[in-house]
């Protein structure tokens, strides 16, 4: 992966910049988001914005693309003031927004994603279909992405659905594209792919908003980065003068000194035992954890990893294989059954699986135990407020108030919410999946430290991760998928990274 040149957007220096966002303010209610932030993108670089979850990070990105309205600060745009009061209105200025979580249809068409909402046109209200699927395959060609521009969206990989939104960009002429955590769910070859677009586009006078937890990215690919804390700009700086360290004590205002800190606790009995588990693309997948043991489930993105958890929770059906949880064969059918069994499932996709984003943080909390927070069909508020207290103490959620919106929380924070959920279950065995994805390197070192304490309590951890560092750090033994197939097991003392890959890649 070639890294960019910082001296090359150094030098544009004198140029107007592509935009200004100057003394930018932004309140929601009971939390200051920004506090009177300065950011600059020049043309043609990559601008890389980091700062812990809450930062303000979001806030100001979805100010420029119109998503959220400023409450008091400048906007500029090739040195002409303007006004974002719609996404409309910032894909006519030329801004496009790529988020973590795709804007895309997925029953229409690659073409017809790529040109929603500005569908080429033989008359009024005709749509020149010959015309959108040259013009696709065109800026497809152009990044030298090969798809069938007439396949749905549905059925494309999640590195393939992230070109289709690059091309979507591409296509409305954009000047500046945000890319929020773009490399959180793709393979090393993905995202080498993901680099070399990025540099494309740079030759091409684009300029990049860079948004990662991924700090090795931003030495990868940026020019400059600029740090947000607690809603103030900390610095901004040129990538080539600063260290991953330096980069992290302006995040967090302080030293981390183990960013993996294993925690080393006494393994004792078996307490799920998974024989022969098939279902889906999953087959014949058998492997036991202990209390107190952290179990890393690795291997390549589609290898079957999600799909082991959500059968051992029963979020899909098996069709064959069978679960014991503290040597007794447990018939689950359904999450209720799991829960019933003590079992818990922190979900990858926290959004639209772990929380229900319009309730408050206090009904997010109770959610899966509200049958004991509950007398006669009628939920004891007092003991559900008292519970979620406890834990919005215990794991330092920031929000003004049980009662806050879950919505209005960082990423991060709703990522405590979900954790919250299952620790006041009392789960014995926790399925975690991919719990530190878009996190920043603050909260990841608060979640590691959670599951030390939870493994020194005795409960029996599956983790699932893409990310091998974290795997080697966390893993009393990793596991190894591909192609739907357990295909190693690996102790903590032989694991390499070089190991695990052959194994992840098919070796034998």
């Amino acid at each position: 992966m070639g890294a960019t040149n910082p001296q090359a957007a150094a030098s544009a220096g004198a140029e107007t910049p592509v935009l200004v966002m100057e003394r930018i303010t932004k309140d929601f209610p009971g939390v200051r988001a920004l506090d009177g932030v300065t950011f600059e993108v020049r043309r043609g670089e990559v601008h890389a914005l980091v700062g812990e979850n809450g930062a303000g990070k979001s806030t100001l990105v979805k100010i420029l693309a119109g998503a959220v309205l400023r409450d008091k600060g400048e906007i500029r745009v090739e040195g002409r003031t303007v006004e974002i009061p719609s996404p409309h209105a910032a894909q006519e200025l030329g801004v496009a927004m790529i988020y973590q979580e795709f804007n895309l249809v997925p029953h229409l068409t690659v073409a017809e994603n790529i040109f929603l909402g500005r569908e080429p046109q033989v008359l009024p209200g005709i749509v020149d279909w010959g015309r959108m699927y040259r013009e696709a395959a065109a800026v497809l060609d152009r990044l030298g992405v090969s798809l069938d521009v007439r396949e749905p969206v549905s059925r494309l990989s999640v590195a393939q659905q992230q070109m289709v939104e690059i091309a979507k960009a591409i296509s409305a002429s954009a000047k500046l594209i945000v890319m929020d955590e773009p490399s959180a769910t793709l393979t090393e070859h993905e995202l080498t792919r993901l680099f070399e677009l990025i540099g494309a586009l740079r030759k091409d006078g684009v300029s990049i908003i860079y948004i990662s937890h991924r700090l090795e990215e931003i030495f990868e690919i940026a020019d400059r980065v600029t740090v947000l804390r607690d809603g103030q700009l900390i610095g901004t700086h040129l990538v080539s003068e600063l260290t991953k360290d330096d980069i992290i004590r302006m995040m967090v205002g302080r030293q981390l000194t183990a960013q993996i800190p294993k925690r080393q606790v006494e393994i004792g009995e078996e307490v799920l035992r998974v024989e022969g588990l098939t279902g889906g693309i999953v087959r014949d997948v058998s492997f036991v954890v202990r209390a107190g043991e952290i179990v890393c489930l690795t291997g390549l993105v589609g290898a079957g990893r999600t799909e082991v958890a959500r059968l051992v929770f029963g979020a899909e059906p098996r069709t064959a294989g069978r679960v014991l949880v503290q040597g007794k064969a447990a018939r689950i059918r359904s999450p209720r059954d799991a829960i019933h069994y003590g079992i818990g499932f922190v979900t990858e996709d926290r959004k639209a699986q772990g929380l229900v984003l319009g309730f408050t943080v206090r009904e997010n909390v109770t959610l899966a135990h509200l049958d004991l927070l509950s007398y006669y069909g009628f939920i004891r508020r007092q003991q559900e407020r008292a519970a979620a207290g406890r834990f919005i103490q215990s794991l330092h959620i920031r929000t003004p108030s049980p009662e806050q919106i879950t919505r209005n929380l960082s990423g991060g924070n709703q990522q405590k919410v979900v954790l919250a959920k299952w620790l006041l279950t009392e789960s014995r065995v926790l399925l975690f999946d991919e719990p530190t994805r878009g996190i920043d390197v603050g909260a990841k070192a608060e979640i590691y430290h959670l599951m030390g304490d939870l493994a020194a309590s005795g409960v029996a951890m599956l983790m699932i991760t893409s990310e091998l560092p974290e795997a080697l750090g966390m893993a009393d033994r990793l596991l190894v998928m591909h192609d739907g197939r357990m295909v190693a097991e690996i102790p903590r003392s032989e694991a390499t990274q070089e190991k695990v890959m052959f194994y992840a890649t098919g070796g034998k």
